[in-house]
């Protein structure tokens, strides 16, 4: 053995005394090397987590928000809907010729129990069109549900389970909100994506109140939406906005994003709105059409000038049916409607968006001016027949 083979004997000997702790992760070895303390210290570290955990410090991770969560997630239900579209299809075999063919589409959303008796809202944009809908509970029962009734206008369904001891959730007062107070979404679209019959959770504020949008392309008409930045994701369309006491206050129905993602600008529908579509749905199956009896028209520079008005804002009463409620309540052709029930009036969408949540039954204040006189009338809604 010659001297170069002499030194590389020592050098691996060396480098294997080295390293062969942590290639073979012996603990003996270790200790001998200076580093006995690395297991001590994490039995160490577990006795502290476990001394951490004490009645006191754990009672601070609960707070008013996971109690309000606690008391709602037992009737956060996924709505899970089978809907049959019919398409055309062209045989390649004759020219122009084609024929009707059904194809099934399946959707998620969320719902919310809110009586015993298994009355479940949703949106209706979630379950229109439904050939099939299965219901499932955070406990994973699975329920077949019937649809009760739709509000297409306002977005609002109501379906029903029957079963026994079904949770259900309080309503609040949507009236009663103040900006800046805390707000949680609840949705539960993953009942049988990923086997997990558990609600989301997500955390905000009230944004704001009353915003008002335009009837959208489906004919649907939001009014006095809630907004808050608590995250209102795809599939929690239907899912329940409540607040610090586990009432529902609302119902989330869309959210502004280019990406699809939340970007805090989340929308639901005031639960006082849903309560009224929910009575209605429930004891006749339909939101019952309001007669009122009278037409109008946009005001223009013509219009102005003819009536003397000294803005275009407003709306004229056109037309007049006889012994309608709008005739009985005293209005007139030529009078300018400038108020419903609080709401200023500037055009006919403002005067749509005015009567779009009257009820029937619901008394109708109108602010009129008829020869330069201001006037207010009393409508009372009754249904169409």
């Amino acid at each position: 053995m010659n001297k170069n083979h002499v030194i590389f004997i020592l050098i691996l000997t060396v480098i294997v005394l080295i390293f062969y702790p942590v290639l073979f992760n012996d603990r003996e070895v270790i200790k001998s090397l200076g580093s006995e303390n690395i297991f001590e210290d994490a039995e160490n570290e577990r006795t502290i987590d476990k001394d951490l955990k004490t009645d006191e410090v754990y009672s601070s991770r609960r707070n008013a928000i996971t109690n309000a969560a606690g008391i709602v997630e037992p009737a956060v239900v996924s709505v899970n809907v089978i809907k049959t579209r019919i398409v055309k299809r062209r045989h390649s075999f004759f020219f122009g010729f084609y024929d009707e063919v059904p194809y099934s589409i399946q959707g998620i959303g969320s719902g919310v129990i809110f009586s015993k008796d298994g009355f479940i809202l949703t949106n209706a944009h979630v379950v229109e069109g439904a050939t099939e809908i299965k219901v499932i509970l955070t406990d994973t029962r699975q329920f077949d549900a019937k649809v009760i009734g739709i509000d297409t206008s306002h977005d609002i369904a109501v379906i029903k389970i029957e079963g026994d001891d079904l949770p259900y959730a309080k309503f609040g007062d949507s009236d009663d909100l103040i900006i800046g107070e805390w707000a949680i979404a609840l949705g539960n679209p993953y009942g049988f994506l990923i086997k997990d019959s558990k609600p989301s959770v997500s955390v905000g504020v009230i944004s704001a109140i009353n915003r008002d949008f335009a009837e959208n392309k489906d004919g649907k008409i939001y009014r006095h939406m809630v907004q808050t930045d608590a995250a209102i994701n795809q599939g929690n369309s239907g899912g329940p906005l409540v607040n610090i006491y586990g009432e529902i206050i609302g119902i989330n129905t869309f959210i502004f994003s280019e990406s699809g993602g939340s970007i805090g600008l989340g929308f639901a529908i005031p639960v006082n709105t849903v309560k009224k579509s929910a009575r209605e749905l429930i004891e006749f199956g339909k939101i019952r059409q309001i007669w009122f009896g009278f037409k109008v028209q946009e005001i223009n520079p013509l219009i102005a000038s003819h009536f003397k008005l000294k803005s275009l804002d407003g709306v004229l009463v056109n037309y007049i049916q006889r012994k309608s409620p709008a005739e009985k309540a005293g209005l007139k052709e030529g009078d300018i409607v400038i108020d419903i029930n609080g709401n200023a009036i500037k055009d006919t969408r403002d005067a749509e968006l005015a009567v779009s949540d009257i009820s029937v039954g619901d008394k109708i204040e109108i602010g009129i001016i008829r020869n330069d006189k201001a006037l207010k009338l009393n409508l009372k809604a009754v249904e169409y027949k």
